[in-house]
């Protein structure tokens, strides 16, 4: 089948920079304005990361400079190696950017960061992969709000129009005298269990709270001394 004859277009523009990599270069350059500005730099991890938590850390230490995200920018931004290091020994931090890590860039005495972030604790609720940190078990007889966390005088009966939606989620309700019941007793999870998405629809419906986010800090680095403060027991191997 012959070719078509019709005419086609040829782009004459010079090929752009993807906007993922300008994007990095960006940051790099941010990150590195940063280490000039602030007397210290802290590597920080998240336990169960939650997007609300961080902008209280952020609400709160306005005077500070956290950047989350990206640790392969981050290292680099910093250095790998004693040659390439930004500041001297800079390069130290980046054996601690690996998983849920972010830097906090902050003139701050470190004492007030460390005690700031000790009492810095939210509970919140589980999400799907998380582990159960205790066993949570529905009485048998009327279920109520709280699933017998709390006395029944302080509580009250979950509503009539959720027995269809707990029992979807494969606790064996049913309806007596209006009032959502079990005939037995049910253990939505155990300690140390792998929660399920239905696992924690439940746990959230009846408000139990086993999640907490918390923000841990590994390790700090000093501009007028150069050195790098070690916060824990753990240091990844360069």
């Amino acid at each position: 089948m012959p070719k078509s004859k019709r005419s086609k277009v040829i782009t004459l523009s010079k090929t752009q920079k993807k906007p993922g990599r300008e994007n990095n270069e960006k940051l790099l350059s941010q990150i590195r304005d940063w280490v000039d500005q602030y007397q210290h730099i802290f590597v920080f991890s998240v336990e169960n990361m939650r997007n609300t938590y961080i902008k209280d850390v952020r609400n709160d230490l306005q005077d500070c400079r956290l950047f989350f995200g990206k640790t392969k920018v981050m290292a680099k931004s910093l250095g790998l190696t004693p040659e390439d290091s930004y500041r001297d020994n800079l390069n130290q931090l980046s054996a601690y950017l690996s998983g849920n890590v972010g830097l906090l860039f902050t003139s701050r005495p470190p004492t007030e960061i460390q005690s700031f972030f000790s009492t810095f604790v939210r509970n919140d609720y589980s999400r799907a992969g998380s582990t159960a940190t205790y066993t949570f078990t529905v009485p048998r007889g009327t279920v109520y709000s709280r699933g017998g966390e709390v006395p029944v005088e302080d509580d009250v009966p979950l509503p009539h129009s959720l027995e269809t939606t707990v029992r979807g989620l494969g606790m064996p309700t049913r309806l007596v005298h209006g009032k959502i019941t079990l005939d037995q007793e049910f253990t939505v999870c155990k300690e140390g269990d792998v929660l399920n998405s239905n696992q924690t629809r439940l746990l959230k419906l009846f408000g139990v709270a086993m999640a907490e986010f918390s923000v841990k800090l590994m390790a700090y680095w000093t501009s007028s001394s150069g050195k790098v403060t070690d916060l824990n027991d753990f240091k990844m191997e360069e």
